[in-house]
C-alpha cells in the first residue's frame, strides 16, 4: 500500500496480484459539495517488520470552515488495517459532509460477489454492478466484503456513522465509493463550532490466503492488438471564450488540427445569444469546421427555437448538430425535443441528453425515439485533484460511453465537451464564491499546459475511441483552458506561467491525431495504466502509436505489436519548451529511426513524457 502524506490518503491497497482497495481517505465537502483540501500538519511514523503505525494530524480550512483532525493508521501482523478519524470543528459553517471515504477498484470488482451487513443486521448477497448504477448500489452499510480469490474475502467494517455506496464511474472515477451521511438525510446542515466526529473503518482478510502468494507482475509492456477496431472519433473544440477569434500564426497551427466542429453555447433570453453565434461561426470558417450549438432554453423554447432557427439559417458553415437542453433540467426530456423536431425538421441533428456529468444522464435518460446523438460532459477532478487520481479517472470514461450503450442503443454517443476542471457545479446548494484577487478562476487549473495535460489527454482520447465515441469536443482553441496560449499571454501571468503566442503540449497530441484523421483505433493494452498507457491509430498502411508516462518517475516500458522499423519522437522535459515556442520546427525536426525485435521495443520515457512511434513502410 501507499500513504500520501500530502492528501493524507491510503492508496492502492493489495495483496499479491490483487489490488484490494483503491484507497481510504477523509473528505470535508462543503454546502457546494466543494472538498476542502486537506493540509497535513505533522506526521509520526512507526514501521516495523510486522507492524505499522501512522499518526498524523490535518488542517482543512477555507472560506468558513475551519475542521481539523487527527487521524491514525495502524496495521497489525494479522494483515488487519485500520484507519481512524477524529475531528474538531474550529468554526462554525454549513456542510453537506464530513467522514471518511473508501474507495474500491471498478475494475477489480465490477460483476464480483460481495456480502453486506446492514445496520440492522440484515444480510445482503450483491453484485457490484458491471453497468455503471445510476443510483446507489447499497444502503445503511455497516460492512461490505468482496471475494478476491477463491475462498478468500476482504471485509470492511465501519465505525462512527452511516454509510452507503454509490458508483463513482458516474463522475469517472474508478471506483465503488462508500462514504457517509447517507444522501436521504437533508443537507447542507450546520456543524457548530467544538463539533467532534470520530469515524473509523477496518479492514481484513477473511478466509484462505494462497501461500505462496502469487507474483505481481511489475514489469511495464504496452501492446497493440489488430482485432477489432473502432472509427477514430469526430474531434472538435470549444470555441474561445473572451478573446478574438485566432488569426495568422495562430490561425494556421489551428488548421493543423483539422477539428471537425467548434462548440458554443447559446442562452436566446440572453441578449448576446446572437453575436456568440456570429463569432462562433468567423471562428470556425477559416478552420473548416462546422458547429456544434448547445442552446440553453427557458419557458419561451418555442420563441427561442423559432429564432435559433432562423440564425442558423444565416450561418454560411455546416451546423453538424444541436445540442437541447432547458435551463431548469439536468438531462434533456421530451416537450423541448418534440419542439426541436418540429422547428428544425430534418435539416439539423438533434442531440439530448445533459451539460454536466453522465450521473446526471444516466439518472435522467432522455427519450433516445425523439434524439439522433446523445451527449454528455466529463472532467477529471469532481472528487479529486491531485495527479494519481486524475490518471486513474481515464480507464472510467470508458466504462461510462459502454454503460450509454445500454440504454441509447444505436444513436451516436458525443461526449462533449472534455475539460480539465468543472466548468460549473451542476450539484450546488448556494452561491459559488468568487476566486480571491490573484487567484485562478476554479475553471483554469495550470496542468492544461503540462505535459501531464499531454499524457491525460492522450489516455481520454484512448478511452472515448476504443469505447465507440462517435464524438468528442476538447477544451476550448486559445486561451489558458485551450490548446494554446493567445499572443497576448494569460491574464495572470504569475499563476498561469504560459508563453504568449505558443501551444500547449497537449495540442501536439490533437496534431498527431489529425494527421491520421479518419482512421481508426486499433485496441491496446498496458499492464499498468495508472503509470503508462497510449493509443494505437491505423489508417490504410499507416500506424502511429502514442505513448505516454503517467507518473513524475523515469520508466523503460516495452512496446509491443510494431513493424520492423519504426520512427520516434519525443516530447519531455528536455524539448517540452521548444516544442510549445516553435511547434512547426518542433514537428518538422527528423525522427529517430531504430529496428524492433520481433514487433516489440523498449524506449526510455522520462516523467510525464510522451513518444510518437511511425511504423516504417
Amino acid at each position: 500500500m501507499v500513504f500520501e502524506p500530502a492528501e493524507a490518503f491510503l492508496r492502492y491497497v493489495r495483496l499479491g496480484p490483487w489490488e484490494i482497495l483503491r484507497g481510504v481517505y477523509a473528505a470535508v465537502r462543503d454546502r457546494n459539495w466543494g472538498t476542502v483540501p486537506p493540509h497535513l500538519e505533522h506526521l509520526e511514523r512507526e514501521i516495523k517488520e510486522d507492524r505499522f503505525r501512522l499518526t498524523f494530524g490535518v488542517m482543512c480550512r477555507q472560506a468558513e470552515i475551519d475542521f481539523r483532525w487527527q487521524g491514525h493508521l495502524i496495521g497489525d501482523p494479522t494483515g488487519t488495517i485500520r484507519f481512524s478519524f477524529d475531528g474538531v470543528a474550529h468554526s462554525t459553517f454549513m456542510r453537506n459532509r464530513i467522514g471518511l471515504c473508501v474507495l474500491h477498484p471498478a475494475e477489480a470488482c465490477a460483476g464480483q460477489r460481495c456480502r453486506v451487513i446492514h445496520v440492522d443486521g440484515r444480510v445482503t448477497e450483491g453484485v457490484f454492478p458491471v453497468e455503471v448504477s445510476p443510483h446507489q448500489p447499497f444502503l445503511e452499510i455497516r460492512s461490505i466484503a468482496h471475494e478476491v480469490a477463491p475462498d478468500l474475502w476482504v471485509e470492511v467494517t465501519f465505525e462512527g456513522d452511516v454509510f452507503e455506496m454509490e458508483d463513482q464511474r458516474n463522475w469517472t472515477d474508478a471506483s465503488f465509493k462508500t462514504y457517509c451521511t447517507p444522501l436521504r438525510l437533508p443537507f447542507p446542515v450546520e456543524v457548530p463550532e467544538g463539533t467532534r466526529i470520530r469515524q473509523s473503518v477496518t479492514l481484513r482478510l477473511v478466509g484462505r490466503v494462497p501461500d505462496p502468494l502469487p507474483p505481481h507482475e511489475r514489469s511495464l509492456v504496452f501492446s497493440i492488438h489488430p482485432s477489432r477496431r473502432t472509427p477514430l472519433p469526430a474531434i472538435g473544440f470549444g470555441v474561445a471564450r473572451n478573446t478574438r477569434p485566432a488569426t495568422g500564426r495562430a490561425l494556421e497551427r489551428l488548421r493543423r488540427l483539422r477539428p471537425a466542429h467548434l462548440r458554443v453555447g447559446v442562452r436566446p433570453a440572453r441578449p448576446d445569444w446572437q453575436e456568440r453565434l456570429r463569432r462562433a461561426a468567423e471562428e470556425a470558417k477559416p478552420l473548416g469546421a462546422g458547429c456544434e450549438v448547445a442552446v440553453f432554453l427557458t419557458d419561451r423554447a418555442q420563441e427561442e427555437l423559432n429564432a435559433l432557427a432562423e440564425a442558423l439559417l444565416r450561418l454560411d458553415i455546416p451546423v453538424h448538430r444541436v445540442l437541447v437542453f432547458h435551463e431548469a433540467e439536468k438531462s434533456t426530456t421530451r416537450p423541448w425535443l418534440l419542439l426541436a423536431r418540429k422547428i428544425f425538421g430534418p435539416r439539423i441533428s438533434v442531440g439530448g441528453g445533459t451539460n454536466a456529468y453522465f450521473a446526471e444522464l444516466n439518472r435522467g435518460r432522455p427519450p433516445v425515439d425523439l434524439v439522433d446523438l446523445v451527449c454528455y460532459s466529463i472532467n477529471p477532478q469532481v472528487h479529486a485533484f491531485d495527479n494519481a487520481s486524475i490518471v486513474e479517472t481515464l480507464p472510467a470514461q470508458g466504462w461510462t460511453v459502454r454503460s450509454a450503450r445500454s440504454f441509447v442503443g444505436d444513436r451516436p454517443i458525443a461526449v462533449t465537451p472534455v475539460t480539465l476542471r468543472p466548468r460549473f457545479n451542476p450539484n450546488a446548494t448556494g452561491p459559488e464564491p468568487e476566486p480571491a484577487p490573484g487567484e485562478l478562476p476554479p475553471q483554469v487549473d495550470v496542468r492544461q499546459m503540462s505535459l501531464l495535460g499531454a499524457g491525460w489527454t492522450l489516455g481520454s482520447l484512448k478511452y472515448l475511441a476504443e469505447s465507440g465515441a462517435a464524438s468528442v469536443t476538447y477544451y476550448e482553441t486559445v486561451g489558458w483552458r485551450g490548446v494554446m496560449e493567445t499572443e497576448e499571454g494569460p491574464p495572470l501571468p504569475e499563476r498561469f506561467r504560459s508563453l504568449p503566442g505558443g501551444v500547449f503540449p497537449l495540442y501536439h497530441v490533437f496534431a498527431d491525431v489529425a494527421e491520421l484523421a479518419g482512421g481508426m483505433v486499433a485496441p491496446s493494452v498496458s499492464t499498468d495504466p495508472l503509470r503508462l498507457d497510449g493509443v494505437a491509430l491505423v489508417r490504410d498502411s499507416t500506424l502511429r502509436v502514442l505513448v505516454a508516462n503517467l507518473t513524475h518517475e523515469p520508466s523503460r516500458p516495452r512496446i509491443e505489436g510494431l513493424p520492423r522499423h519504426v520512427r520516434l519522437r519525443f516530447l519531455d522535459e528536455r524539448n517540452a519548451l521548444e516544442a510549445m515556442a516553435n511547434p512547426e520546427e518542433y514537428r518538422a525536426a527528423p525522427q529517430e529511426e531504430r529496428p524492433t525485435e520481433g514487433g516489440a521495443l523498449e524506449v526510455e520515457l522520462l516523467p510525464f513524457a510522451l513518444v510518437r512511434i511511425d511504423g516504417v513502410p
